[in-house]
């Protein structure tokens, strides 16, 4: 029986597994409550999920012609798998159904009735097609995704040659993860996985590095968060510039910068040094291959064909003249190449106007500053409006204001505000002002320059009057040896850009800028002044932290300090409320204590004498316990009104609004009588025994 039972069971699992095969139904419960309700019979239990004209047809054994029926194999719905009709035969032999007992071999053969509890195995004929079950796949792979839809019926290698050309991936180095069963092979068929309809897998190719383009991308990403240091030698002026560049910067923003510093024009410049894959000027460095983190670069102005000495001949322009005549035109060619200021236009000046002698007009300009200027606010909104109409509006942002006020934004804010001043002297009679003006004060890098670390102050000395009040006010503020220093320089060594730095003590002139100076050299002295500055802000920072840490705990302990004052003089005045309370509520008892002695001396005084014992007359003793366990006695005439028994109970300290006087028993409240009746009409005659009682 115990053999039959466990054959059973076995049958049961074979049973379940072929119905969900069948049907695709993961749930085990399902499946099993859906076996169950067809009496553990595969066949029905199939046709009663899936639709009759999608499943398999009941049969008797009918003759050939059930092909040809409305059920046929030419029906809409898929095929069965034959294990489950195998399963069904062997399941109708073995009798492992609960609703038919377990019969001979011959009841195999005989031909099963209609109402028969199994269904019979039907030959492949029998098997109706049904639409195939679809199994939807989501692979990731690095970066890409790619979704994939196949019958449960095909292969997992299917699935790789689907992914081999969505990815470009060989099969062989092709890794296909995420299976619930663990590593399958390449022949496995999804359908005996049981996998539900959606799936998430992932490709690993260990044997396959990321492509040339992702990695290049990658590092190209990277490299634009670095820094380059280029060291760029200007051949001509034999001077090498170390300059860092971030990666994102483009080969023409290097060459406008160096523009600036060499003034040399972009499309002058010729340069050695570039890499051959730089082979466009906006290209990124980090793009343009050049060497990390350094790399050495030369430029020098491309040569210029010569000109003919007789088409030189026959170019006009003016016959030089004398310097001293200041009101006649001049043409200045550079001794080394022909086009050394063929850009001036692009600083706003004309070629033969460059000195500010060109023309009779130019003599005739308006001064940069009135004679006399007493305000010097107004004085230099007029200097600043004149500098721009004569070089144009990129310029210095000229500080509105007095020297002294220009010194204070300068020098005495917080350490890491702090920054140098710079005073520019112009001097209209001077043959260099005007090269100065138009391309060291208007260029780009030193207008940058000077903007972000200087304050920038300016005068015109070229009235006595306006020379003389700087003078003073340079003595007032940074001695009369600076004073003394402008008044040593000539006309022709204007204009003047003096470096200030400010100390602790005094104010420093660390650099006195002549006007015969290049934009490079210009540049150069004026990071050199800041190198010096930036050394002696880092130690004024430095001092400032530590002053500002000092302060701050002493403010902190100050206010520690404050906030104990505070506590200790809330806590004094409560303590002082407390112990005036205490004394007022002493003051108050006292006075209490003082007028119940009183009233009790009072009292006692009252008191009618107490009667002898041979007195004729009726005398009850009393005796009154008190809350201490005393006992106060006393004789009493029996004609005594109950008042005077409490008179004397009060003059003893107990007061009868305080306490009750009662009898031991039986137990009556004395104090609720009447207290002008007697002793005798309260019975407490010839003697009684009292106690007080506390009023509640």
């Amino acid at each position: 029986m115990m053999a039959s039972d466990s054959g059973s069971n076995m049958d049961r699992e074979m049973i379940l597994a072929d119905f969900q095969a069948c049907t695709g139904i993961d749930n085990i419960a399902e499946a099993i409550t859906l076996l169950e309700l067809n009496n553990w019979d595969l066949v029905a239990a199939i046709n009663g999920v899936i639709p009759q004209e999608n499943g398999i047809l009941q049969s008797n054994y009918s003759s050939e012609g059930s092909q040809t029926g409305p059920y046929g194999p030419h029906s809409q719905a898929a095929t069965v798998a034959a294990a489950a009709a195998e399963a069904a035969s062997a399941t109708a032999g073995a009798g492992a159904a609960p609703a038919a007992p377990a019969s001979s071999s011959s009841s195999s053969s005989s031909p099963p009735t209609a109402g028969s509890a199994f269904c019979p195995v039907l030959p492949s004929r029998h098997i109706v097609e049904r639409q195939p079950r679809m199994l939807h796949f989501r692979v990731d792979y690095r970066q890409r995704t790619v979704e994939v839809v196949l019958e449960d019926a095909s292969s997992v290698g299917e699935i790789k040659q689907i992914l081999e050309t969505e990815l470009q991936v060989p099969m062989a180095k092709m890794q296909l993860k995420g299976w619930k069963s663990g590593d399958v092979s390449d022949s496995t068929v999804l359908r005996s996985l049981h996998l539900p309809k959606n799936n998430s897998l992932y490709v690993l190719t260990p044997d396959i590095t990321p492509s040339a383009s992702t990695s290049q991308n990658s590092m190209l990403q990277d490299s634009l968060n670095q820094s380059f240091l280029l060291v760029i030698s200007h051949r001509e002026a034999q001077r090498d510039y170390s300059l860092n560049f971030p990666a994102s910067k483009t080969i023409q923003e290097v060459k406008r910068n160096i523009s600036d510093l060499t003034n040399i024009p972009v499309r002058h410049q010729q340069w050695d040094g570039w890499p051959a894959s730089a082979t466009n000027d906006s290209m990124t460095l980090a793009a343009s291959g050049i060497s990390y983190p350094c790399h050495h670069l030369s430029v020098c102005r491309r040569s210029s064909p010569a000109v003919p000495a007789e088409q030189a001949e026959e170019v006009p322009g003016p016959s030089p003249v004398p310097l001293s005549t200041q009101c006649s035109d001049i043409h200045m060619v550079s001794d080394s190449e022909g086009d050394d200021f063929e850009d001036a236009p692009e600083f706003g000046v004309d070629e033969s106007d460059i000195f500010g002698m060109g023309s009779s007009t130019g003599c005739r300009k308006s001064p940069m500053m009135p004679d006399n200027s007493e305000n010097e606010g107004d004085a230099l909104l007029h200097f600043t409006a004149e500098f721009s109409t004569r070089y144009g509006d990129c310029h210095p942002v000229f500080f509105i204001g007095s020297l002294e006020a220009s010194s204070q934004e300068a020098f005495y804010g917080k350490a890491r505000d702090r920054k140098l001043l710079a005073i520019y002297l112009h001097h209209d009679e001077s043959v260099l002002s005007n090269v100065f003006c138009s391309q060291m004060m208007c260029a780009e890098s030193i207008v940058s320059y000077l903007s972000q670390n200087f304050i920038t102050w300016a005068w015109d000395v070229t009235k006595e009057s306006n020379k003389a009040r700087l003078l003073t006010v340079c003595t007032r503020h940074f001695g009369s040896v600076v004073a003394q220093t402008i008044r040593t320089y000539k006309t022709d060594q204007f204009p003047l850009l003096l470096i200030v730095m400010g100390k602790r003590t005094s104010n420093e002139v660390l650099h006195v800028i002549q006007g015969n100076t290049t934009v490079d050299e210009l540049m150069m002295r004026l990071m050199g002044a800041m190198e010096i500055f930036t050394a002696q802000q880092q130690e004024d920072i430095k001092d400032e932290d530590e002053r500002e840490a000092r302060e701050t705990v002493k403010r902190e302990q100050d206010e520690a300090y404050r906030l104990s004052l505070e506590a200790d003089r809330k806590k004094r005045e409560a303590q002082e409320r407390e112990e005036a309370e205490q004394v007022r509520l002493q003051q108050i008892r006292k006075e209490q204590e003082e007028e119940r002695e009183a009233i009790r001396l009072s009292l006692e005084q009252a008191l009618p004498p107490e009667p002898t014992e041979e007195s004729g007359e009726p005398v009850s003793k009393l005796r009154i316990r008190t809350p201490s366990g005393e006992f106060l006695v006393r004789r009493f005439l029996g004609s005594c009104k109950l008042q005077v028994l409490f008179d004397f109970v009060a003059s003893k300290g107990y007061p009868s609004d305080e306490f009750k006087v009662l009898t031991t028993f039986p137990r009556r409240n004395i104090t609720q009588l009447d207290p002008a009746s007697t002793l005798l009409e309260a019975k407490l005659f010839p003697q009684e025994t009292l106690f007080l009682e506390a009023r509640e």
